[in-house]
Order: structure tokens, then sequence, then C-alpha cells
């Protein structure tokens, strides 16, 4: 049995209707479940299979004018996890809080996959 709802056995496994999310390590849960914030209407966060392609650890969003530390990108449209708020929806990036995002960072590589699930 799988031990998230993402296919995948290591990376990121993120399931928006439960806003959770892992790190998973050869079918193991490394970390998580870990709660998070997702994309408000009009800004929905992609379903899908996404490569880790960069990380940022200081990033700044000029568009919505706001600090996101710890980013670590997954789209070319610019959605990451990053530290942000649990109670307020994002403009499609995965919101974490400060552990979580300092050990997405860490522990994600650059090429690793994240799994978005509904």
């Amino acid at each position: 049995m799988k031990p998230t709802p993402c296919t995948i056995s290591d990376g990121a496994c993120i399931q928006l209707s439960t806003n959770q999310t892992w790190v998973v390590r050869g079918d193991k849960i490394v970390y998580g479940p870990t709660p998070i914030t997702h994309g408000r209407k009009g800004f929905e966060t992609p379903l899908g299979n996404f490569p880790v392609l960069r990380k940022v650890k200081d990033e700044w969003s000029r568009p919505y004018n706001a600090a996101m530390p710890w980013s670590t990108y997954f789209t070319e449209s610019g959605i990451a996890f990053h530290e942000g708020s649990l109670t307020v929806p994002s403009h499609g990036c995965i919101h974490l809080d400060p552990p979580s995002a300092k050990y997405y960072f860490n522990n994600l590589s650059i090429g690793d996959t994240v799994q978005v699930v509904s």
C-alpha cells in the first residue's frame, strides 16, 4: 500500500483536497504529513508531476510584493513551496510553516519530482 495518495516513490507529494504534503524516499514517508495552503480561486495550483527546478533561500515576489523564504520552485510559471500563511490561500504556491519550508528547501534536490494530486 502506498504511504501517500501519490504514485511517486521519491520526492514530494501534495494533496490539495486535504491541504497536506509529504516527502517520500523509497516509498517511505520521511517527512509529513504537514499542513499547507495552496492556490486560491483563479490562481489554482496545477495538478501533475513536476521537477524541482531551482531553489532561492531569500526570495521576494515582485508581482505580489511578498517575502517567500525557502522557495523551492517546481513549475516554469513560478509555483514553489515556501514559507507562508497556513490560513490564507496563495496565488498558486504551496505555503508551509517555517520548519517545513526549510526542510523542503534543504531536502528536495534539483530534478526531484513534485506530484500534485487533487
